[in-house]
């Protein structure tokens, strides 16, 4: 009895297309398909899908970590070039140390048993193997690459895990940097200040601007800085919460891009992170609106992502891709020039991988030039707040010398 699948496919001119079909199996789905002049992405049974979408109240979808993931795609891009992608699979399973990864690496090796392709037995798991993924194992297996398409797919995600930790051994640093400041600044204000302070009650002279500010200052965070902690956490609380309504964080992600130097870095990174993914697909032959729809949802500044949303109806109206690019204004103009160049000279994948290179070492040298200055500046207004501190309490005692050896003289 004929099955319901639900598939994505992509026609001869590059638009996207969803649906059910009737088929007696996924192959005979992906036939059907084909036979319509369509390139199949994805085939899944109706109800495995439904079964997907539909987890208990409390449970939580096993998942692969990124770097399993990556663990995964490497093996698998090794074994299958000795051995069969099932024998595979369970060989993977077995070297798995986690439960919940045997059972994932599992219950792929028995879509592929039950004769599905890789892709689709992938599809089993979403919250693991998302489309792109799925996508770029779907056009190894139609071109008869696979291994070579793993192996790819294994230098892409290892080259996005080296970027995430440079960003943020890039920011720790600095982030924990300045919270130790703030920390070590307020306990002074709050438990030292005030003690000393006590000292200059009974001297009937009037104490220095500097110490007088610093004593209000003192007073007021030593009497609110419960009701001051609290607002500081429903502050976060409601920035958070704002942030999950899209029109707010698109154009918090606008802003972003516009800062000084952190709009920079986070613009050349999220190009670098679209050219390499970009020039991954087009080597696999995968239609270029394709890559683009696939590549969106994996940049996380909305502003970006929408307008890569955006360069997928101008390609498919007939654009080029580089001048879609220019368009957005969102975009390094290298990758664009790159881009255009490698149009022109049908070496598409190449430039993009090109361009990549080049937007990654220009991030190091960035970083690394950024936070060469950045250090150096909170430590020196770190040491300009606890000096003034420090003065604040000396100014007064100086003072109390001089009227004492006035007294005597």
């Amino acid at each position: 009895m004929p099955s319901e699948f639900a598939y994505l496919a992509v026609d001869a001119k590059g638009r996207e297309k969803r649906g059910r079909i009737a088929a007696a199996d996924p192959e005979a789905a992906r036939a059907k398909l084909t036979a319509r002049h369509w390139v199949p992405v994805s085939v899944a049974s109706v109800a495995e899908v439904g079964k997907a979408r539909a987890p208990g109240l409390f449970s939580r979808k096993p998942r692969l970590s990124v770097k399993q993931r990556t663990l995964f795609t490497r093996q698998l891009a090794t074994l299958i070039k000795v051995s069969p992608i099932e024998e595979a699979l369970r060989t993977i399973a077995r070297q798995s140390e986690k439960e919940e990864t045997r059972a994932i690496v599992n219950r792929v090796a028995d879509g592929v048993v039950e004769g599905r392709r890789l892709a689709d037995a992938l599809a089993r798991e979403p919250a693991s193997f998302d489309p792109l993924y799925r996508a770029m194992i779907g056009a190894g297996e139609r071109s008869g690459t696979l291994p070579e398409q793993l192996q790819r797919l294994a230098a892409l995600m290892e080259r996005q895990a080296a970027m995430r930790g440079k960003l943020i051994s890039a920011l720790a640093y600095p982030a924990v940097l300045t919270i130790v400041a703030i920390g070590v600044v307020t306990a002074l204000m709050i438990t030292v200040v005030p003690k000393v302070v006590e000292q200059f009650e009974d001297v009937g002279q009037q104490l220095p601007l500097i110490t007088r500010v610093v004593i209000a200052i003192s007073d007021f965070l030593a009497a609110w800085w419960l009701a001051l902690l609290g607002l500081f956490a429903a502050l976060v609380l409601g920035f958070l919460v704002l942030l999950r309504r899209e029109g707010f964080r698109m154009r918090f992600d606008r802003i972003l891009l516009r800062l000084p130097l952190f709009g920079r870095l986070l613009r050349d990174l999220n190009a670098a992170r679209t050219a390499r993914t970009l020039a991954t697909m087009v080597d696999s032959r995968l239609p270029l609106v394709e890559g683009l729809k696939l590549t969106a949802p994996t940049v996380r500044n909305r502003a970006q992502r929408a307008a890569i949303e955006k360069m997928v109806a101008e390609i498919r109206g007939g654009g080029s891709l580089s001048g879609a690019l220019g368009r957005t204004a969102l975009f390094p103009p290298l990758l664009v020039h790159l881009a255009a160049s490698g149009e022109s000279a049908g070496q598409l994948g190449a430039m993009l991988g090109q361009a990549a290179d080049y937007l990654e070492a220009e991030f190091d040298t960035f970083t690394s030039s950024v936070l060469s200055l950045l250090e150096p500046a909170i430590i020196i207004a770190m040491g300009a707040v606890v000096a003034a501190i420090v003065l604040s309490i000396l100014m007064p005692i100086l003072q109390l010398q001089s009227l004492i050896g006035a007294l005597i003289l």
